[in-house]
């Protein structure tokens, strides 16, 4: 299968808008240069420049209509002139032929956090979903980024319910399929801050095939060419690789029994580290000619 065109931004959540901070919350600079170093910036520039046309979809949450306006603000804060919000709260909502042609039309689309299930659902199997796909397979201008849920569901793999203090139990945590903008990965969100090291560790443990890829708060990997990892933000992202497990027990022990896994991989990447996926090679620098020139000393 070849290699797609398109880039995907997967978001841990909370990523840095321009605004002033929750109670209770570190409080963050919230100047324009600094929303300028950001994420939404990243997406803003791999998209194509402050003239790109970026599509919200805010279906993920229960409150979209305050999502799109922080997101609409926090745009309009970086310069973009042409940045929507998409009112997709059903799959009655997702077959209107004016959001098909808009998404035909973007350079970029931006999914909001919530619940991941509702993207699943809402999407699944849709003509829009099916348009997104071609596209980012497709298109080398196409973005498609999502922050919290929004990351979650662009696997095939998608967890969708899993209690972080019960994860070390077998059963406790639920997959299912998500949009499929890429196999053999599992991307989890807020990593740090909820304890969710367990969960996705037992994801891995009963997919082997998958990487798992722990994203924390305002942190993201740019993805390209469905292989090559490049994180950014301001925090970490973990990555688990099963692929050289020797010892488990998942498969044998009753739910709701502690499960136990030997030579479980483990690599934390920060600001301007890398992975490739395929190779299942962590890089200390994603830059192009870094890439390359590791691969040749490989070899």
């Amino acid at each position: 299968m070849e290699q797609p065109r398109g880039k995907l931004i997967a978001i841990g959540g909370a990523e840095d808008k321009g605004t002033v901070p929750e109670k209770g919350e570190v409080q963050k600079l919230s100047n324009l240069n600094f929303i300028e170093l950001g994420i939404l910036n990243r997406i803003v520039k791999e998209s194509g420049g402050t003239t790109a046309k970026i599509e919200v979809i805010t279906t993920a949450s229960m409150i979209p209509n305050e999502v799109g306006e922080n997101y609409l603000n926090a745009f309009g804060k970086i310069g973009c002139t042409d940045v929507s919000i998409m009112n997709i709260r059903n799959r009655g909502d997702a077959l209107n032929p004016e959001y098909i042609e808009r998404i035909r039309n973007c350079h970029a689309v931006m999914f909001s956090g919530g619940n991941q299930l509702r993207l699943s659902t809402t999407f699944g199997g849709t003509q829009l979903l099916q348009l997104m796909l071609q596209r980012y397979h497709n298109d080398a201008g196409f973005v498609v980024a999502g922050t919290s849920a929004g990351a979650m569901a662009m696997s095939n793999t998608m967890i969708y319910e899993g209690n972080a203090t019960r994860a070390h139990l077998k059963g406790e945590v639920k997959i299912t399929t998500g949009l499929g903008f890429m196999d053999d990965v599992v991307f989890d969100s807020h990593f740090e801050k909820r304890g969710r090291f367990g969960r996705l560790a037992q994801v891995v443990a009963t997919n082997p095939s998958c990487i798992g890829i722990g994203l924390g708060e305002d942190t993201g990997m740019l993805i390209t060419e469905g292989n090559k990892m490049e994180a950014i933000g301001s925090g970490c992202v973990i990555i688990i690789d099963g692929y050289d497990i020797r010892y488990s027990n998942i498969a044998d022990i009753p739910d709701g029994s502690p499960y136990g896994i030997e030579n479980l991989k483990v690599h934390v990447c920060e600001k301007g580290n890398g992975y490739l996926v395929n190779e299942r090679k962590f890089l200390s620098e994603a830059v192009e000619g870094v890439v390359v020139k590791q691969q040749v000393e490989a070899e």
